[in-house]
């Protein structure tokens, strides 16, 4: 949520950069051109309320010290709109009370000059967002190309994974057919050695006979 009231920050300096460089020009055309720029502050003054507005709503679902410092934050920017609403009709009717009855020119050398002054603040303030802007965009790039080397990491590693598992279903399948081969060795060996025991017990039974009757014939 934090992150979100920053966005809205950053379009908020931007935006009120802007302003303040229209309305030091308010000050010094006249026609069309005046009322464009005029028209165009009007609009951008009520996209910064809106602005605010946003981050009051985001500043209050907050708690602890974060929701207490973004709202100084949020009030001291609404401390600025207002400023800078207040210059907007100045300048609005400077130039035209300079038309009618003819303003004092240092007078309207020093608003200059500190609209100038407002105007660069607000312009190194930009810069510096933009900056930050630029450092996040290159961050989350930086991320990106991160999170594309972990997933191919990920990719390899899970076809190496299938690869062994494949083997080792072969192997599996081989172990069982020498098991079922040792298997039937075995049963033929015990079919064999049956084979000869029973053989063996014929024979013996045999020469038991023929001895009987060998002793039975001579007594």
């Amino acid at each position: 949520m934090a992150t979100l009231v920053d966005n809205y920050e950053q379009q908020y300096a931007v935006l009120t950069a802007d302003i303040t460089a229209k309305i030091s020009r308010i000050a010094i055309v006249n026609g069309s051109e005046k009322r464009g720029l005029i028209q165009d502050v009007d609009r951008q003054v009520e996209e910064a309320q809106e602005l605010l507005e946003q981050m009051e709503l985001e500043v209050r679902g907050m708690s602890g010290t974060a929701r207490d410092r973004l709202r100084g934050r949020v009030e001291s920017h609404r401390a600025e709109l207002k400023r800078l609403t207040q210059e907007f009709q100045s300048a609005k009717r400077s130039k035209d009370d300079g038309n009618e009855e003819g303003l004092d020119e240092s007078w309207d050398t020093s608003i200059t000059i500190d609209q100038r002054r407002r105007l660069l603040d607000n312009s190194d303030r930009v810069e510096r967002t933009g900056r930050n802007i630029q450092n996040g965009y290159r961050m989350i790039l930086e991320t990106e190309e991160i999170g594309s080397q972990v997933l191919k990491d990920l990719h390899d590693q899970r076809e190496t994974i299938q690869r062994t598992r494949g083997r080792l279903r072969e192997t599996d399948a081989e172990l069982g057919r020498g098991s079922r081969l040792l298997s039937g060795m075995i049963f033929r060996a015990l079919q064999q050695r049956i084979a000869l025991a029973m053989v063996a017990l014929v024979l013996i039974i045999a020469a038991c006979f023929v001895i009987y009757y060998s002793f039975k014939s001579k007594g």
